[in-house]
């Protein structure tokens, strides 16, 4: 197993260990777990878990889906970033010279 994959069963258990003490079957973390991807996700609906210490799955299915659309969003967000430093790097510079075309 690599570094990840340790850090990932270590927050998956974490997890799972903050659902069961309210009540919620190991199950549930796993396909939480799942859904979240990355340890830090996984940490972040953790610490949700610890100070909210929510009653229903219903709620924390909707703060874990809440999590992953942040998520998403950062990355949408990041990629249209990257798109318009290149577009602007193309306005700046151009597409080449004319000697490059020679």
């Amino acid at each position: 197993m690599t570094e990840n994959q340790h850090e990932w069963v270590y927050e998956r258990d974490r997890l799972n260990s903050a659902l069961t003490d309210l009540g919620f079957p190991a199950e549930l973390g796993d396909a939480i777990a799942k859904q979240l991807g990355s340890p830090k996700a996984i940490r972040r609906m953790t610490a949700y878990l610890y100070n909210e210490k929510p009653t229903s799955a219903e709620v924390v299915v909707d703060e874990m889906l809440a999590i992953s659309e942040e998520i998403a969003a950062w990355w949408e967000k990041k990629a249209a970033e990257e798109a318009n430093a290149a577009y602007n790097d193309l306005l700046w510079n151009g597409l080449g010279s004319e000697d490059d075309e020679n």
